[in-house]
This record gives structure tokens, C-alpha cells and sequence, in this order.
């Protein structure tokens, strides 16, 4: 696993294909763009079996797998790999619901009952970042911290607003 060290492997650039992913409404664009500059803002990331590096990622569709193409900064092919979606479909279902639950609550629930919620809303988020993590493992390193910036963007990717 590769440690959050001044030296270490990191994403300088995230884009998405337009193609097979799409554009959406400007609030979507607008979380899209804030979910990228926070992955991009810090990160650790880094391939295997590549040396220390800054990497370019580019997130498409195919076949209903999420392509990681990763590339040097100046576009050179590294490795892409498919990641199925199917294990995040139901996370990333629950935690648009607990994320509805939360926004209703505070206008009117109790602040106990809003912690209670945003609680949950934090466990399934990090569910889902362990498991893309998992999905992940023996071909990018990253730490948990930026499972939870790259599991927020491909929640960010299903959104419909």
C-alpha cells in the first residue's frame, strides 16, 4: 500500500469521457467538478508496478465497467484497467437514499437524529471506499483517503440530480 508520503505516487489530472459517460445538468457538471478537484487536490495513486509518478486519469464507460485509463501527464499510455460496477451499484443506491434522508432531516429534525443519519451516511461511504479499494488492490495503490475521494466521484457519476 503506498503511504501518504511527500514523494509519493499522485493524480495531477482527472477527466471524464464525454462519450460513454455524458454531460449533465450545470448542478451535476458542478459536483462533478468539485468531486475532481478534491480527488486532484490530494491524492495518493499509483499504479503497480510503476515507479513513483504523477498520473493522469481518464474515467469512461464500457459495458458497464468503469475504464481507469492511466497515463503520464503528457499523455503517454500507462495501464488502463475495467472495474465492474455491479458490487458499488447497491452502496452507491443506499447512500443516495441515507444522503436524501439527511438533506430532508435538516430542516426538521433534531440534531441527534441528524448525526444519526449523517453517521450512516459516513459508514456507507466508507464501505464503498474499501470495497473500490478491494476492486482496486494488486493494480492501484491509493490510501483510504483517496478511496473516499474516488468513491465520491463515481457517486458523483451516478447522480441524477
Amino acid at each position: 500500500m503506498v503511504t501518504d508520503a511527500p514523494s509519493a505516487s499522485k493524480l495531477v489530472a482527472v477527466t471524464l469521457d464525454e462519450e460513454s459517460i455524458g454531460r449533465s445538468g450545470p448542478d451535476i457538471e458542478h459536483e462533478r467538478a468539485v468531486a475532481i478537484y478534491d480527488l486532484i487536490e490530494e491524492n495518493v495513486f499509483q499504479p503497480a508496478d510503476q515507479g513513483i509518478g504523477q498520473y493522469a486519469l481518464h474515467l469512461s464507460m464500457s459495458e458497464n465497467r468503469l475504464v481507469f485509463d492511466i497515463r503520464t501527464p503528457d499523455g503517454a499510455p500507462v495501464v488502463a484497467h475495467l472495474l465492474s460496477l455491479s458490487p458499488l451499484r447497491k452502496i452507491v443506491r443506499d447512500y443516495f437514499m441515507i444522503c436524501d434522508s439527511y438533506y430532508a432531516a435538516i430542516r426538521t429534525a433534531t440534531p441527534d437524529r441528524i448525526e444519526a443519519i449523517d453517521m450512516g451516511r459516513r459508514g456507507l461511504h466508507d464501505e464503498g471506499s474499501k470495497i473500490l479499494q478491494e476492486r482496486l488492490g494488486g493494480k492501484v495503490d491509493m490510501d483510504f483517503a483517496t478511496a473516499r475521494r474516488l468513491f465520491t466521484l463515481i457517486c458523483v457519476l451516478h447522480w441524477k440530480g
